[in-house]
């Protein structure tokens, strides 16, 4: 008869290591840790989107009890199990890296099915975006008559300093 695996730690350590990693896994749609974690890990994940998909009272405390976070327990029932609805298991799959430099422990990556990663470049032209909205921000308040405060304070300085300069310059000497 199977057993989990013990991993090295107490039942109290690893069951908190194992909440703290469904949450994250649930939360984020992929992370990477051991092999032995990561097929541990597959047996409670998979579990817990069985119980969001019976979407009941005590299918939400229950996983309330489980999942560290709220908004994530409202994410399993409200996106990730209904996503799931026709599947009938194996929400997840593990993908092997190979061994971890250092200690040369296999590594892997644990993910939801439906995970589509995120590219680097709907990052960098959400930054774009901002820019640009910074951009047109101020382009407004120059249309508008408004100068920002920080040019009127590198405006004040200077204008001193010329009539001084003026001053002394216009002061023939006696």
């Amino acid at each position: 008869m199977p057993t989990a695996r013990k991993l090295g730690r107490t039942t109290d350590q690893r069951r908190a290591m194992f909440r703290g990693m469904v949450t994250l896994l649930l939360d984020k749609g992929r992370i990477e840790t051991t092999f032995a974690r990561a097929k541990e890990l597959k047996r409670i994940a998979d579990k817990m989107i069985t119980t969001g998909k019976k979407n009941t009272l005590a299918a939400k405390r229950a996983a309330l009890a489980y999942i560290t976070k709220e908004d994530v327990t409202k994410k399993l029932f409200d996106q990730i199990a209904p996503s799931f609805e026709a599947r009938n298991g194996g929400y997840t799959r593990i993908l092997k890296l190979g061994p971890r430099r250092g200690d040369g422990a296999e590594m892997a990556i644990i993910e939801l099915v439906d995970y589509t990663p995120k590219d680097k470049k709907d990052k960098k032209e959400k930054e774009k975006e901002k820019k640009n909205k910074n951009k047109n921000k101020t382009e407004k308040k120059s249309k508008e008559g408004k100068t920002p405060e920080k040019e009127k304070k590198a405006e004040e300085p200077k204008a001193p300093e010329a009539e001084k300069a003026a001053d002394t310059v216009a002061k023939p000497e006696e």
